[in-house]
């Protein structure tokens, strides 16, 4: 009896999840392009349904999408872009990429329509629980193939993972360890104010894990604003426990990220030098990495070790014969060897785009002199490049360059480096604004050392993409027919005002657009929390 019961419950649990939806979360956020399309074709099949119900007033879903949309087609008309066949190529994958977003974001809405709030909730809950078991899965790995059970400290292998563990935590989409942490990031807002504790923690663990500190000041910033706004006392203890995991996480789990930070800011706001650190431990040059040495020093240090194996080989001869019992000691790793010390590895790509640096120097003003030096961040920089290109070009600031011409996904992956995936080498397209600004930017940081690869460095944004390629009309639109679509309903929303206030961050960082994968799920929680609201 007591079996049939359970059998029961598991039945009603299967029955209270929409299967179909999840399986299209699943399969669209992967970051195979391929499995994104096999996604939608496969929920169209399961869910016919074109009835989009796009209005000027109370329109089902956001105008946006179809006015940038119009937006591109408008440029490639009026720049004749039609009479260049590769760069007609490039701009019918940008416009597919805007209709999938259409295509997706009416099943999503179709989802919410057609089931309970309970279903549309219990489904959320279990792909979060999906995404937190591969998470976690893929950390255990890392945990039992290095043998340390804080990986974020561990410097083997060339310092493999140390700083860089957060970046295999990937999740179930498999794109980046960003993707992932915006998913989490998302995940600890909306179990808040649904009160649920034990999920989440465990988003704001899968979050730490990943390590992104963007993602973490971006929640960070979202969680006073609902501490001091909008939060009761069960909700300001539960935002009060997860600072604590976050100080702790720096503390213990990956101090280093401390020291990363520090030098992210310093670079922002120019502050110089090193901040002082107190109780440093001085070691002698023979033990000081050879990363941290000059040319002179580290012939000092080779000088050093030769002479002292000479001394300790000559001390054992002069030692007298014992029958003492010899004690052996296994000697420690020296954290200072070369398996302990970071190692930069040139890839095809790397050759690649240091090659194009050489082919087209005249065009890269940055990137072609090793001597340049910023004084600012890339992410500064791209936007004083938009800034300089409009205030020579000011008709371009209406409508912008075109789709895939300045700065977007596409406009880095139709040159053919492999930078933003694979792209035929016979259809490549590269616009000159575009090759002596943002590819500039990117080839002069993604060239150097791995300490400029870092997100301050990258020139991608969605406010950045929408202002250059679709001008103060795409931008505008976005602002009026996207966030103004969700925000005409503030009174009426509970985790979704803060959804939208950290998506609003979130798109300093990214082009999430064109990456088809956070967007939809941000969506998909703005739609159930305008549907129950009304309800109630």
């Amino acid at each position: 009896m007591p079996g049939k019961t359970y059998s029961v419950n598991i039945q009603n649990a299967f029955k209270t999840i929409d299967w179909k939806l999840l399986m299209f979360l699943l399969l669209f956020l992967n970051v195979k392009l391929v499995v994104k399309l096999a996604a939608i074709v496969l929920i169209y099949l399961l869910k016919f349904n074109f009835k989009f119900g796009f209005h000027l007033k109370k329109s089902r879903l956001p105008l946006f999408y179809l006015i940038v949309t119009g937006i591109g087609i408008l440029n490639w008309i009026i720049t004749a872009g039609f009479n260049n066949v590769n760069y007609s190529v490039a701009f019918i994958t940008g416009i597919c990429f805007w209709l999938l977003s259409i295509l997706a974001v009416h099943q999503i809405k179709l989802s919410v329509e057609q089931n309970t709030t309970a279903v549309i909730h219990q489904t959320i809950l279990v792909f979060f629980v999906i995404n937190a078991i591969v998470s976690l899965s893929v950390f255990l790995i890392i945990v039992f193939k290095t043998g340390a059970i804080n990986p974020y400290l561990y410097q083997g292998e060339y310092q493999k993972y140390f700083m860089s563990t957060g970046d295999y935590i990937k999740g179930i989409s498999f794109d980046t360890s960003t993707t992932n942490a915006v998913l989490n990031a998302f995940g600890v807002v909306y179990f808040l104010k649904r009160k649920n504790a034990l999920m989440l923690m465990l988003c704001m663990i899968i979050l730490l894990l990943t390590a992104s500190n963007t993602t973490n000041l971006f929640l960070c910033g979202t969680l006073i604003f609902l501490f001091i706004f909008q939060s009761d006392r069960d909700e300001k203890s539960l935002i009060t426990i997860c600072f604590l995991l976050g100080v702790i996480f720096l503390a213990k789990v990956s101090p280093q990220n401390n020291h990363y930070v520090n030098k992210s800011l310093a670079s922002i706001f120019h502050i110089k030098g090193e901040t002082p650190v107190k109780n440093k431990i001085l070691l002698p040059i023979s033990k000081e990495p050879d990363s941290a040495l000059t040319a002179e020093e580290r012939k000092e240090k080779v000088a050093i070790l030769y002479l002292d194996s000479l001394y300790n080989l000559r001390k054992e001869k002069q030692k007298p014969i014992t029958t003492q019992t010899v004690s052996f000691v296994i000697p420690t790793p020296d954290i200072n060897a070369a398996p302990f010390q970071h190692k930069s590895i040139a890839t095809l790509v790397d050759d690649d785009m240091l090659q194009f640096i050489h082919t087209h120097s005249t065009k890269l003003p940055m990137s072609s002199y090793p001597d340049f030096q910023p004084k600012l961040p890339g992410k500064i920089i791209a936007w004083e490049q938009i800034s300089n290109y409009f205030r020579h070009h000011p008709f371009k600031i209406i409508t912008g360059l075109g789709t895939g011409k300045f700065s977007s996904k596409l406009a880095f992956r139709t040159t053919g480096l492999n930078i933003a995936g694979g792209y035929p080498a016979k259809f490549i397209y590269m616009d000159d604004a575009f090759i002596s600004n943002h590819l500039d930017l990117y080839l002069y940081y993604f060239t150097r050392e791995d300490g400029a690869h870092s997100i301050i460095n990258n020139s991608d944004s969605v406010y950045d993409q929408l202002l250059s390629e679709y001008g103060l009309l795409g931008l505008s639109a976005f602002f009026i027919f996207y966030t103004g679509f969700f925000i005409k309903k503030v009174k009426q929303l509970t985790y979704g005002v803060p959804l939208l206030f950290l998506l609003m961050g979130i798109f300093f960082v990214g082009y999430w657009f064109e990456q088809l994968s956070i967007v939809i799920v941000f969506e998909l929680l703005l739609f159930l929390n305008m549907k129950e609201e009304v309800k109630k």
